[in-house]
């Protein structure tokens, strides 16, 4: 009986482990170095298509997770939607540790992190499995903000191959695009928390608003009560499920950036089928 059961339990962890999908890493020529990235792939000869998933300023890897909680969840999310992921390391490849509380970076998100980006879609193009017409843009705080960089019109490439299909900025800095008359080439989703202390919803707003008309579309959704880093992996979704447990979604603003989370994931999907 005990054989029996031990043998069940290692069955049941096999099957966890095929469960969760592993990334490769792949290398990406730079103009004088390489970009270390991880990709998550669909199985299969494809076409697939693919999200360019660019980190914020907390780098891609931590101690032990070669891709940390929040960029590993929405990468099997969109794995399981039928894209394949790809994730550049813009700090790691350069032999750099987080950046959020550097006060002199040398990465800049509208220097190296958009030469990362064109990089990144120069390498998928080169790949047969790759739907070349369906290759979106999709970053976070920092990476959002080179993101933002990256779909100017200045910013397209001058070759034959598709541009970006389309691009999702998670709570990008706006303040220096709103100052400069922002607009993009490529449809654009801004996601942003009301109470975002970090980023500046009201310079997205601005930045959005000014590019009618003289841009492609531009979309902006703020989430009420929501906060920074609101989409983060270890967000409960299960305190949103309408319980009028007043213990549970209302400390602190753990409710409001779970609603956040679970609404930006609805709003992912569908710019993405675009």
């Amino acid at each position: 009986m005990r054989l029996r059961l031990t043998a069940l339990f290692l069955m049941l962890l096999m099957s966890a482990a095929r469960a969760v999908p592993v990334p490769q890493q792949v290398e990406i020529p730079l103009a004088s170095s390489v970009l270390h990235a991880q990709l998550y792939k669909p199985e299969g000869e494809g076409p697939f298509p693919v999200v360019i998933a660019l980190h914020g300023c907390d780098g891609l890897s931590g101690h032990s997770d070669s891709v940390l909680p929040r960029y590993r969840d929405w990468a099997e999310r969109l794995l399981k939607a039928g894209h394949a992921v790809l994730l550049p390391d813009s700090y790691g490849s350069r032999e750099l540790g987080p950046q959020c509380r550097v006060k002199e970076t040398h990465v800049k998100a509208r220097r190296e992190r958009v030469a990362d980006i064109a990089a990144s879609r120069a390498w998928l193009m080169k790949q047969t499995w790759v739907a070349r017409s369906r290759v979106s843009l999709m970053g976070w705080a920092n990476g959002a903000s080179a993101l933002l960089w990256a779909v100017r019109p200045q910013s397209a490439a001058r070759d034959a191959t598709p541009d970006f299909r389309a691009a999702i900025a998670f709570y990008p800095d706006c303040r220096i695009s709103a100052g400069l008359g922002w607009s993009t080439r490529v449809p654009t989703l801004v996601l942003i928390g009301a109470n975002d202390d970090v980023s500046s919803p009201p310079a997205c707003r601005q930045m959005v608003d000014g590019a009618h008309g003289r841009s492609a579309l531009a979309r902006i959704v703020v989430y009420p009560g929501a906060y920074h880093d609101f989409d983060r992996a270890n967000t409960p979704l299960h305190a949103l499920a309408g319980s009028t447990d007043a213990a549970a979604p209302d400390r602190g603003h753990l409710g409001t950036d779970a609603q956040a989370r679970a609404e930006s994931q609805k709003e992912v999907a569908e710019w993405l089928r675009r």
